[in-house]
């Protein structure tokens, strides 16, 4: 079977035909790639160079709570702003952005006794700009990457994240461990580097529209977008839905003292990753999929099962294996709700509808940690990833009865959305 190029592809494997026929694409996978992975080593080194300096696990705690306001406050505004300006242009200015606040934790980790608030400060800048620079990377791949390979090019992407979540978090804190914070920070500063000189390759993506209208006003009409269209709205809660109730990370740390294996905390945090990372090398099935909100909802509704069933497990490998199963079902929950963006949106409102997926995907982890948390304090852990499995599971359920576009939703209905006609197409290119 051929998907856009005359390479035939396994069923299972992924479908690389973006990468290989889109130079733009493969230019912003590999920039992506790169600073995913020096970015795990700085997000290891300031909790542990906090944890050190201070010995309050409050302290530490402290960095989830400085990062999630600017991320969603600037996430908000990126979104307009990648409705209004180059795509490229604001994706490679956060990125030099994020290399100088990488070389400041770099100077403060050398000096003699580094100070704590310089690590609070620059987590909360990185968010910030973070939070400016992802929407227009999410907005630019329609325009890189025909239609017919898109939901292949969003498996690609979130591959990228599995691999990332696997591997790298291993290698940092191994090198912290050998060579220190500092280290560290180094890593992450060359990848930024290499990253910023492969995003100066990718063409141009210049807005679709001119701008005119406040910034606030402008979210507003891509709020009211989302709003109009209920199998749009159904992507955003069936995400909120399985983040907030069936995401246990909270409660690992007394989940492996419960199944007496403080040893395998690390594997508790990595097994949700593992587990996409097999559904993103076995994802080559997706491109043969048309129902994608059949997907999205089905997979939401998994990943409240495989946490329910973690409750019951008996002891850690069985733990894990469902741990696993949620970390892939929501791999593919991910792959189609980006599919269904991307197909679906008209590119001047693309921007801010991923701010608005920034938003949902923030604030889901962080009010499914409070969720977990509290429950646990009051019923215990094994109650907590059961009720929340179980919520997951009813609330798949309510959103395919109370939306029934979302279910019903089909690709092939989609195809005129996708690119307007002011946006070139990629031409296909021969990989080097």
């Amino acid at each position: 079977m051929t998907s856009g190029t005359d390479h035939p592809r396994s069923p299972l494997l992924p479908d690389t035909t973006p990468w290989r026929s889109s130079r733009d694409f493969r230019l912003i996978w590999t920039s992506g790639t790169i600073t995913l992975l020096g970015s795990v080593f700085t997000m290891t080194a300031i909790p542990l160079q906090i944890a050190d300096l201070t010995g309050s696990p409050l302290a530490v705690g402290a960095v989830g709570a400085v990062e999630l306001v600017p991320t969603v406050l600037f996430g908000l505004y990126g979104g307009v702003l990648a409705d209004r300006a180059d795509r490229r242009t604001v994706a490679l200015a956060t990125e030099v952005a994020l290399t100088v606040l990488s070389a400041l934790l770099l100077a403060n980790a050398l000096i003699g006794t580094p100070a704590v608030w310089p690590l609070y400060l620059a987590a909360a800048l990185a968010a910030a700009v973070q939070g400016l620079q992802q929407p227009s990377l999410e907005a630019m791949i329609p325009r890189l990457v025909p239609p017919d390979q898109l939901v292949a090019a969003g498996a690609l992407l979130s591959l990228r994240w599995s691999i990332g979540g696997v591997a790298a978090p291993a290698a940092a804190g191994l090198l912290i461990a050998t060579a220190g914070a500092p280290a560290a920070y180094l890593v992450d500063l060359g990848t930024f580097l290499l990253s910023i000189a492969l995003l100066a390759h990718v063409r141009p993506v210049p807005s679709a529209r001119d701008a005119g209208a406040p910034p606030l006003r402008e979210f507003a009409e891509g709020a009211r977008y989302v709003a109009r269209r209920p199998d749009l709205l159904g992507t955003y809660l069936a995400d909120l839905a399985a983040t907030v109730f069936a995401l246990p990370t909270a409660l690992f740390p007394f989940l492996a003292e419960e199944l007496d294996a403080p040893w395998a905390l690390g594997l508790l945090y990595s097994a949700s990753a593992a587990g996409s990372l097999v559904a993103a090398a076995t994802g080559g099935w997706t491109g043969r999929v048309h129902r994608h909100g059949r997907l999205v909802l089905l997979s939401a509704a998994l990943v409240g099962t495989a946490t329910a069933a973690a409750a019951f497990a008996p002891g850690l490998w069985a733990v894990l294996l469902c741990l696993a199963v949620a970390g892939g079902s929501h791999w593919i929950g991910d792959t189609f709700r980006s599919a269904i963006w991307n197909r679906s949106i008209p590119d001047e409102l693309r921007g801010r509808a991923a701010g608005l997926e920034l938003l949902t995907g923030s604030a889901g982890p962080a009010l499914g940690d409070l969720r977990a948390g509290g429950l646990a304090a009051r019923q215990g852990i094994r109650a907590a990833l059961r009720t929340g499995g179980l919520l997951c599971l009813g609330g798949s359920a309510v959103l395919a009865a109370a939306l029934p576009a979302l279910w019903r939703y089909d690709q092939r209905a989609h195809r005129a959305e996708v690119v307007p006609e002011s946006a070139p197409d990629p031409a296909p290119e021969p990989a080097p």
